[in-house]
């Protein structure tokens, strides 16, 4: 089983494979589950658009499309992600790409875990479990933030 990173139609330098990598499986063990094959797809705002309309009858951009292929506890599937959506939104929220990225691969995640987001509760829940694997990313790519200590400028 593997997780795995791919380009399609975009240039992107994604940092911190590895550590993406093992973050994504603690998540998803936090969860009860198992990781399977993951394939995280960088893609295009106009390749995920022809996506929503083809699988989705969506006529609209969105940052993510998740294609679920998961087996009993296994979780398996295609994330499909706009990085110009995901570079948007960052501006937008003032935030860095690498941040809203990582939110946005961790939320595709947790639909191949069980989480919904149509209803305002389950967005409610959705942007908790977000947030929870966020916190385990900050833990684990800056250990010393985590326990308080103050960064140099």
């Amino acid at each position: 089983m593997a997780i795995s990173f791919h380009l399609q139609h975009v240039k992107y330098k994604l940092a911190q494979k590895r550590a993406l990598k093992a973050w994504i499986t603690a998540c998803v063990g936090n969860e009860n589950k198992v990781a399977g094959d993951l394939n995280i797809i960088l893609c295009s705002d106009q390749h995920l658009l022809e996506m929503n309309k083809q699988f989705l009858e969506h006529d609209f951009y969105t940052d993510i499309i998740t294609f679920n292929y998961n087996t009993q506890s296994r979780i398996s599937g295609d994330l499909f992600i706009s990085i110009e959506r995901v570079k948007d939104n960052a501006t937008k929220l003032n935030i860095s790409i690498e941040h809203e990225l990582q939110r946005v691969i961790i939320h595709g995640v947790m639909h191949l875990c069980g989480y919904k987001d149509k209803k305002i509760s389950e967005q409610i829940l959705m942007r908790n479990q977000e947030d929870k694997c966020l916190n385990i990313w900050i833990q684990r790519t800056w250990p010393s933030v985590s326990r308080g200590t103050k960064l140099k400028k």
